[in-house]
């Protein structure tokens, strides 16, 4: 049996794909704290996750895999050597406040943001080790 075939790992590989690329959103964020008329962007987690709970109640009805939304080409590619290009969508997420020169960034919220994600990251990357441990376990023989 391939990994690719239990729901758990699809869901904690899409989920610490959606992570990653939400740090790179992030880091674009913070990169363009003093860029005038730049508006802060965030990954739209609303419909990831939609996504996958559909996933987990199997209501995918393509595959019981978790397939990302396409809108534009060559930004994530999926692990199952599809080629199919797959991306997380991102939308403006302004900050609190806005300056004279249009920039909607505030590093300090932008900070807490990254923290959040790694913190989710971290533990998605440990239920993923966990699981690993407990496949391991159950397909070792008696006594080892």
């Amino acid at each position: 049996m391939s990994l690719n075939r239990i729901a758990v790992f699809d869901v904690l590989r899409g989920t610490m794909a959606m992570l990653g690329e939400r740090q790179k959103v992030l880091a674009r964020n913070i990169a363009n704290a003093n860029t005038p008329g730049y508006v802060a962007k965030d990954v739209d987690d609303k419909s990831f996750n939609k996504l996958l709970s559909n996933t987990m109640h199997g209501q995918n009805t393509s595959s019981r895999h978790l397939t990302m939304q396409v809108t534009e080409p060559g930004h994530i590619r999926r692990q199952n050597g599809s080629g199919a290009s797959k991306i997380f969508k991102v939308v403006d997420r302004p900050d609190s406040e806005t300056t004279l020169n249009g920039n909607s960034v505030v590093l300090e919220e932008q900070v807490m943001r990254v923290a959040q994600t790694r913190m989710r990251y971290e533990a998605a990357a440990g239920l993923y080790e966990k699981s690993m441990g407990l496949l391991r376990l159950a397909i070792s023989r008696p006594g080892r």
